[in-house]
């Protein structure tokens, strides 16, 4: 006997026959409608980038340095008639007993220190930080004194230890220095140098700008000069700088050695000035 085909028959809800035939049309309606709102959420409120992470640099403590200092003009400063006076300026920084050990004052004389500054710092203990103080005084001159300085946990300075005399930073020569660049060879650049610091010098904006390059931002100085000379012209490291030291001389016949440092490019053929010295926008 063979076996009869047979036809079963379900019933769907209507609602779910037109769901299963509209949803491919509603979930694109769907994303059209989102992509819409995050169009406009970027338009309305874009998102910020993230902010980079700059390199770790050392930050300058100026109310560490300024305390440094004044120390050291205080220090430094005395008249042998009043020592309860002096001392008691150096109560504030060294205490009862510091003061009275500090420095033993002559008979005779005194001192004033005429400016000073922080010419050196370095990192001493814990959270101690010493400053070199140059200070000149009107007896024995130029003086160099080492304040350590220490920053307390809850934010407030004090003096770590006594003071120390030292020597001055080491220096080197300009000449040193400027040995270490190449000189400029190329004489169609050199010309082009020359006029425009004898334009920026004699504050003279229209001339200058023919030795611009289209971007190039410059401040003319307050002080109106004559370019006397062009006394070196080195390049810096990329070729994209040079260093001129020029001589410039103002209405009263003053004359000065200066310094710039000039970006330069070469484009068609020619050699423009895109700075000098400075960017006075930053």
């Amino acid at each position: 006997m063979s076996a009869r085909a047979s036809v079963t028959v379900t019933t769907r809800p209507l609602w779910r026959i037109r769901l299963s035939r509209e949803l491919p049309r509603y979930t694109l309606y769907a994303l059209a409608v989102w992509g819409l709102l995050a169009s406009a959420r970027y338009a309305i409120a874009p998102p910020k980038p993230p902010a980079p992470k700059l390199a770790h640099t050392e930050t300058t403590d100026r109310a560490a340095e300024g305390f440094a200092t004044l120390f050291a003009r205080r220090y430094l400063s005395w008249n042998a008639s009043q020592p309860e006076a002096y001392r008691r300026e150096l109560e504030t920084y060294l205490g009862e007993d510091g003061a009275q050990t500090a420095i033993q004052l002559p008979r005779s004389g005194e001192q004033q220190v005429q400016w000073a500054q922080v010419v050196q710092s370095r990192e001493g203990q814990g959270r101690q930080r010493v400053y070199t103080v140059a200070a000149q005084t009107d007896s024995a001159g130029l003086l160099y004194l080492a304040v350590s300085v220490l920053r307390k946990p809850e934010g407030g300075l004090a003096l770590a230890s006594f003071p120390a005399f030292v020597g001055a930073p080491a220096a080197t020569s300009l000449d040193n220095v400027l040995e270490r660049f190449h000189d400029v060879e190329e004489p169609a650049l050199q010309t082009v140098v020359k006029r425009a610091l004898h334009n920026y010098l004699a504050d003279s904006a229209s001339e200058l700008a023919a030795d611009l390059t289209s971007e190039a931002e410059v401040s003319l100085p307050g002080l109106e000069l004559t370019l006397q000379s062009l006394q070196q012209l080195k390049w810096l490291p990329g070729h994209g700088s040079v260093f001129a030291v020029v001589t410039a001389s103002d209405v009263r016949g003053a004359a000065y050695t200066l310094t710039y440092q000039l970006d330069v490019s070469y484009t068609q053929g020619r050699w423009e000035i895109s700075a000098i010295q400075m960017n006075p926008d930053t």
